[in-house]
This record gives structure tokens, C-alpha cells and sequence, in this order.
């Protein structure tokens, strides 16, 4: 079976099972298939030639578990020396969203988790008013994978290196959206030095993904009147969500 027919027997297969679950169409990551045999057409005539040999099937070997495996390894930066060990991230394989920081603190950096704090506690609570969740529709992660020493900003050079890491994870993970936290991350992204409070709240784009750069759980900590700008930009999240996918859309109107 060639690959064409393999792909078009899953998209049937996919849409027959939507129909029959729940009547709704789900957003899938595309299908890639190998053919099961190559062929030599011989003049006037299309028999398999006598030496043909199958194909050897690639395995595409870059997933989550190896890019994290790869980042824990990493000492191509400075920030390698004085770690207890990098945070590649965590959260679903297939999320709504994918949820940027900028860096680990010191206590994510023990913890090796993303967002294991006080910060992180309020980036739960953020997330959940829009029905997001990291154990269930999200992928939470840093531009930089490892804590700059004090908790300072995390240098251009730095971000640069870990960035290669953060594509192969976007590429992997295929998110419907891209939630930046915090100026850093979003200066990054956006290739810009404009003031944060010009760019946030507005949606860009990111290496073909929608991006929507909000403060950092920490502004909020330090500086309360921050918390109805950002929910202003949580609300445009939720309405981009609703756009793209349509079960969370419905899980949101049912919700009320």
C-alpha cells in the first residue's frame, strides 16, 4: 500500500470515528506514512523489478523524551556550570497551548519543573480561568531551560542556544497557540526592544503559530493592578482557543 493510500484510509477512519463519538471534527497532527515497497517500472511495464528491496522506514527519533534527555545534557552555554539541572518542561503531547516563560528559578531549578512556586500556583489559577490546565491541555516551559545564576534576565546568547531546543519542542508539540510570559520571552520571540506594554495583549505570529505575550505570573505578584490588564489578554486567548478548536469551544459555552 502506498503511502497516499494509507493516509487517505486514516483521515477516513478519523472522520468516521468523529462522527460516530460525538459529531465533532478533532484537530489531528498530520498523518506521515511510508510506502511499503519500492518499485522499478521496467520499460512498458510496471512489475516490481526483480531486485527491488523495501524501503527502509525513517523513524523520526526526535521526541519529546529526546529533546528533554538532550537538554539535560546541555552544556553548550555558561548557565550549564552552576545548575542543579535544566527544566525542559512538561504538560500534554498535544496541547492547546503552549505556555513560555522566560527562565527557571531557583526553586523550579530543585523541583525541576516549570513553574513549581508561588509563581507557578498563580499561573495555575491564570490558566484555569480559561479552562487550560497543564495536566490536560497544556505544555509549560522556558526560553531558557536552565536558572541564571541570582535570577537575573537570561542574556541574548543564552536564549539563543536554548531556543533550538524550544523550536524542536514547538515542532514536536504542534500547539494551537503560543502564551508568552513576561517581556524577556516576548522580545524574543517578537524580535523587538519596544516597551512590553505596547506588545502584549496583541496577537503575532511565531514560526507559523499564533502568539500572545501577557506579564509573567511574578509581575502580578509584585505589582497587583497588573491582574485586570492580563486578564484582558487571557480573555483574547480564550477567544483565538475558541476559533481553533471546537471542543474547547464547547466545553467553554457549556461552561457558561
Amino acid at each position: 500500500m502506498t503511502a497516499e493510500q494509507k493516509k487517505q484510509m486514516a483521515l477516513f477512519l478519523d472522520i468516521a470515528g468523529d462522527y460516530l463519538r460525538d459529531g465533532y471534527k478533532r484537530v489531528r497532527e498530520e498523518y506521515r506514512f511510508s510506502d511499503d515497497f519500492s518499485y522499478t517500472p521496467a520499460v512498458g511495464s510496471v512489475q516490481l523489478a526483480e531486485s527491488a528491496e523495501p524501503v527502509p522506514r525513517v523513524q523520526n527519533t526526535d521526541s519529546l523524551e529526546t529533546i528533554a534527555a538532550e537538554i539535560r545534557g546541555c552544556s553548550r552555554c555558561g548557565l550549564h556550570a552552576p545548575r542543579a539541572q535544566a527544566v525542559p518542561g512538561e504538560g500534554v503531547k498535544r496541547p492547546l497551548a503552549m505556555v513560555i516563560g522566560d527562565a527557571p528559578d531557583g526553586g523550579d531549578t530543585a523541583a525541576g519543573r516549570p513553574f513549581s512556586g508561588e509563581a507557578g500556583a498563580l499561573l495555575d489559577k491564570m490558566l484555569g480561568s480559561v479552562r487550560l490546565f497543564r495536566e490536560r491541555n497544556c505544555f509549560i516551559t522556558n526560553l531558557a531551560k536552565c536558572s541564571p545564576p541570582g535570577d537575573r534576565d537570561v542574556l541574548p546568547d543564552e536564549a539563543a542556544v536554548c531556543a533550538e531546543y524550544l523550536i524542536r519542542q514547538m515542532n514536536r508539540l504542534k500547539p494551537a497557540v503560543i502564551l508568552s510570559l513576561g517581556r524577556i520571552s516576548a522580545r524574543f520571540f517578537l524580535n523587538t526592544g519596544e516597551e512590553f506594554g505596547k506588545i502584549r495583549g496583541v496577537f503575532a505570529e511565531y514560526r507559523g503559530f499564533p502568539l500572545l505575550a501577557t506579564y509573567h505570573p511574578r509581575d502580578l505578584l509584585a505589582d497587583g493592578d497588573l491582574k485586570r490588564p492580563v486578564w484582558e489578554d487571557l480573555k483574547a486567548l480564550r477567544s483565538k482557543l475558541m476559533e481553533l478548536d471546537e471542543h474547547y469551544a464547547l466545553e467553554i459555552r457549556e461552561g457558561g
